[in-house]
């Protein structure tokens, strides 16, 4: 054997070594340093009470839901990642992440994609328009303006209204803003209602005084719960986060962190903990 040959003989058997090294490595990327399996979760962060920072730090119901799902937990090691809505789902989907809170709602579409917890929380819906606004109830909002962020279950209500109000339509405008710029600009009189959740309604309302807007009750046939989500090969870590939901709303940490969060016991019943089906 020539000295070329020998010399690219043991350079082959040095990147082969290199790239195995790299598989195992990327391999065991999902553990962390304590030997735990890290899971990363995805959340917006700016959607208070929901997700949020405080002082540099993420907190808020769907923050600390979780950080007590995790708690002494031998198995697991929960880290938050900051993202775009819609990231968190393709994160989830490339496996980025592992895990997602972020006042997420089910749909059909959704349960075809992810893993579903128990119910966390009960998110009811309402209507909120300017004071001097003409609009007094839901079936009011055609001919009127509203903004929404693409992919929201909001979103996909307006544009099923549309399609069965072709003659007088609702105005929807697309954005990337967050609940407490579009509350603002409802309140600046740019747009003319938005439909959202109740706690984060009363609570940026509060918080950023905006004296010029008042909410209206939206009816449900069902409870508009709010869940975590996974996915889909993350059967194990689901099975471990609805056992703990189920001790923390046993124990009653659930309804103390909500009332803490989200201005009331919004959270489900004993009976009401089980996985959304589309039935």
């Amino acid at each position: 054997m020539t000295l070329m040959k020998k010399m690219i003989g043991v350079t082959g058997v040095a990147l082969a070594s290199t790239a195995f090294l790299a598989a195992c490595s990327s391999s065991s990327s999902s553990s962390s340093s304590s030997g735990k399996e890290e899971v990363v979760f995805a959340t917006v962060g700016t959607t208070a009470p929901f997700s949020y920072e405080e002082d540099g730090e993420l907190t808020g119901y769907d923050i600390e839901v979780a950080k007590a799902v995790f708690k002494d937990s031998d198995k697991y090691e929960v880290t938050f990642k900051k993202t775009e809505w819609s990231s968190i789902f393709t994160g989830l989907d490339s496996g980025k992440y592992q895990m997602g809170g972020n006042n997420i709602s089910y749909t059909e579409e959704r349960s075809a994609k992810y893993l579903f917890s128990y119910p966390i929380g009960s998110t009811p819906s309402v209507l909120v328009v300017p004071n001097d606004s003409d609009i007094s109830s839901y079936d009011d909002i055609g001919g009127h303006s509203t903004q929404v962020v693409q992919g929201t279950t909001t979103a996909a209500q307006l544009e099923e209204y549309n399609e069965e109000h072709a003659d007088n339509t609702v105005d929807i405008n697309y954005t990337n803003e967050n609940i407490t710029q579009i509350l603002t600009n409802l309140n600046d009189g740019k747009y003319d209602f938005k439909i959202f959740d109740a706690p984060t309604v009363n609570s940026v309302i509060k918080n950023q005084s905006l004296d010029d807007l008042k909410t209206i009750d939206l009816d449900s046939e069902e409870q508009p719960y709010i869940y975590f989500i996974f996915g889909q090969d993350q059967e194990d870590l689901q099975e471990f986060v609805n056992k703990r939901l189920k001790e923390l709303q046993e124990d009653g940490t659930l309804t103390e962190l909500a009332e803490k969060y989200l201005g009331g016991d919004y959270t489900p019943s004993a009976d009401d903990l089980k996985v959304p089906t589309s039935d």
